[in-house]
Parts: structure tokens; sequence; C-alpha cells
């Protein structure tokens, strides 16, 4: 078989979209005889059976390396010159309608993976109106995929509502050699310039106003010392607050890891997650996690393995982290790294996954009417 993923969200700097397919691409190399081909933006139009190919598009400005290809046909050609088997698409936009033209040329299957919930983040830009028509738009779209795949449960039931019926719940996961504890091998306060009994937390990701940054820095305002917010994922260095330090974003997982298990804690105010891939990184590595009890993050966070704060409260995320430190964090990162191993390895993920892809090229297309929403687990869980 071979399969080819192609979509809008990537950035060949970060992200959790650049993860997912990286670690889909290697995953099925080691485990299968199949052949994984990748369709995003780039610098230039590059063709490569079984690697990454790239459609060339124009940067977009103030974006971690976003890039916007604007001609469709390019598109269309780059993936018919594949001969792809199957087709997964990851956005909603026209390399979606590019992909859904070739399956229906080729007569081969095509699936989605609803990696961010597209009518809320414009809904908080342009409205509930504009909100209401997006979500018809995105099922009207849907309608066109054999299967749609959903990272959470909270992201199949916001699909189901819309009616999106034909969807698969199906985790992201992690790469736990690279995510684990023994990475905690740098000395944070020492690097930071800050004083031995210094609280360090860290967020890790993108800006952008979902993540919610303010809530961050008014609860760790709220704290003061010996509390210190490192935020990753910046343009810059910089330390706007006593307590707070800006760092660039990590570009290799490694380095990322070793942030990440060098910290005390991840912290996370987002409300939208349609997953949350870096919570479970953190988790992986052998730490707690605070977030905003909301989205999909209370269906892998919860005390056990750190502690909720509710949705846009400064007060209460704050209060969430000092009662973190009235527990024993080791022991609390030691049961994370455990919920990590049991459910959300890439293994278990895409074992699952890949047996939808082999019931799919079986039937080929099957009517979504006739369909109900599937509950997949790995032969291993």
């Amino acid at each position: 078989m071979h399969l080819v993923d192609t979509t809008l969200f990537y950035s060949p700097t970060s992200g959790g979209v650049k993860r997912y397919l990286t670690a889909k691409q290697a995953w099925i190399r080691a485990h299968t005889s199949w052949v994984h081909s990748i369709v995003v933006p780039g610098e230039r139009d590059h063709i490569e059976r079984g690697g990454t190919c790239t459609v060339a598009g124009r940067h977009v400005p103030g974006t971690f390396n976003y890039r916007l290809p604007l001609n469709p046909r390019r598109w269309m050609e780059i993936l018919a010159a594949l001969e792809p088997d199957l087709i997964e698409v990851g956005d909603a936009f026209h390399p979606a309608w590019c992909a859904w033209r070739i399956a229906q040329r080729r007569g081969i299957p095509l699936a989605a993976f609803y990696h961010s919930n597209l009518p809320q983040i414009v809904g908080r830009r342009c409205g509930k109106l504009s909100e209401r028509a997006f979500g018809r738009y995105v099922s009207w779209l849907y309608e066109r995929c054999d299967v749609v795949f959903a990272p959470s449960r909270h992201m199949c039931e916001f699909l189901e509502s819309i009616g999106v019926r034909h969807t698969v719940h199906q985790p992201l996961g992690v790469d736990t050699e690279v995510f684990c504890p023994e990475r905690r091998t740098l000395d944070l306060r020492a690097e930071l310039g800050l004083p031995r009994d210094a609280r360090v937390l860290v967020y890790a990701g993108r800006f952008a106003g979902e993540k919610n940054i303010p809530v961050l820095l008014q609860a760790f305002a709220r704290l003061g010392r010996p509390y210190h917010l490192l935020l990753i994922g910046g343009g810059r260095e910089a330390r706007p607050n006593p307590n707070v330090t800006l760092l660039p974003y990590r570009r290799d997982s490694l380095e990322l890891a070793c942030w990440l298990a060098s910290a005390d804690a991840l912290v996370h105010a987002g409300t939208r997650e349609t997953f949350g891939l870096v919570l479970l990184e953190a988790m992986a590595c052998g730490r707690p996690v605070v977030a905003a009890r909301a989205g999909a993050v209370p269906e892998f966070v919860d005390e056990t393995v750190g502690a909720l704060a509710e949705p846009y409260s400064a007060a209460s995320m704050a209060d969430a982290i000092a009662s973190l430190y009235e527990r024993d964090l080791d022991a609390i990162g030691a049961a994370a790294r455990e919920r990590v191993l049991r459910q959300y390895t890439w293994t278990h993920a895409f074992q699952s996954q890949c047996a939808v892809y082999v019931g799919l090229a079986r039937a080929r297309r099957v009517p979504a009417a006739a369909r109900a929403v599937l509950e997949l687990r790995s032969p291993s869980s």
C-alpha cells in the first residue's frame, strides 16, 4: 500500500502535526512494507516517493515557518504523480479538495484527521455566525471522506454535533524514548540565572490567542517568587518580568525533551485543545502537568498526574500551581509517565490507525450514512 498524508498545517520548525507525520513515517518504515509519502508546503516543488514532498508556497508572516501554496493545480499534480492507494488529509482547505479529486479519479479511499477545531478558532476571531457557517462547511467537506480521525472523544462529540457521523477516536502518541525522565540533564536554575530555590514551570508551544498566555502571566504575577515561568515558543530570548523568561522554540525534539524533563512541571492554559500533544510529552518525561479544565485536556490530565484549573482564571491557575508543590512531584511525574506508556505511545496509535486503513482499502468506499462512531484500541492495550 502507498499511503499519502497531505496538509497545509505543517511547519518544518515545530508543531504537533509535524511530529505526528514524521513519527508515522518512521513507524510505517520500521513495522510495515508500506510506502508512506508526505505532501506539505515548502520553499520549492519537490517530489520524493516514500519521503517528504513539498509544494512551493509563500511564507506566512508571524508564524513558525508556515507556508501557503496558492496553486491547487500543482498540489493535484504532485498527488497524482505519487499514485497513492489511500490519502489522508490534515486540513479543510484546498489540499483536502485536491486529495478528494485524486481519490475520486483513482477510486481510492480518502481519510481525514481533525487536528484543529477550525470552526471554534474561526468563531473566536469572527463571531458565532462565522463559527456556525464554517461548521457547516467542515461537515459538507468531511461527508466526502470515508473516515474522519479525531484525537479525542471531545472532538468526536463535536464532529457529531455538526453532522459528521463517520468518526474514529484516534489518540496521538509520544516517542517515549526521546521524551523520558533520563532527559532531565539541564540545571534550569543555573541556565536561567535563578536562585536555587526557584520553582521553574515551563510552557512550550505557539503563542497563539487560544493558548491564553496572558492567563499564565497573570497567574505567575500573583504567585511571585520563588515561582518562575519559562515560555518556550517565542522568536527571541527575553525576560519581560522578573519571574518570566522567554526562549525561542526548541526545533529539535531531543532538545525540547531536555527542557521539559528538567522543569518542575508543565503549565498550559489553552482551552481549545483537540488533544494537547506537548502535555503528553511532558508526562512522558516524568513531569506533572497543570492545565485548564477544558477541551480534550481532562481526558488524560487529572489529579493523579497533575492538577486542573478553571478555564480563563489566573487565580485558579495560580492556586493549582501552588497546590502541586504540597505534593511529591516525582511521584506524580512517575504516574504521568506510566499513563503515557500504558495508553499513548506511537505504537498504540499507529497499530489501531493502520487497522482502519486496511479496512478502508479492502472495502473501498462505503456510504458514510451506514457507519457510526468507532472506538479502536491497539491489540496491546
